[in-house]
């Protein structure tokens, strides 16, 4: 599987950008059990969950979909891609 993932860490309220092409349940035991031990999600204590999954074509697509995402710097936007999906929808549309 190809995709862009967020993950959301409750006790630092703090998201995560990022993409995979290995199984969501594999990456998420990786930055859970500090497996990327200099990364972002390494540094903050807690453990992440899955926030959104956005399923893509794609390495490409992937990628476009995050640096898009991060570049917004928005938790509001992070949180309405999971109020109206139709966002989400929009954005593999435009990145196809």
């Amino acid at each position: 599987m190809i995709a862009c993932y967020i993950l959301y860490n409750l006790f630092s309220n703090k998201y995560y950008v990022g993409f995979t092409q290995e199984s969501m349940d594999e990456r998420l035991e990786k930055h859970n059990s500090g497996f990327y031990d200099k990364s972002y999600t390494a540094t903050i204590a807690g453990k992440w969950e899955v926030y959104i999954l956005i399923e893509c074509m794609s390495v490409s697509q992937a990628l476009k979909i995050e640096k898009h995402i991060k570049a917004m710097k928005s938790k509001k936007y992070i949180q309405n891609l999971k109020v109206y999906p139709e966002i989400i929808d929009n954005l593999k549309q435009k990145y196809k």
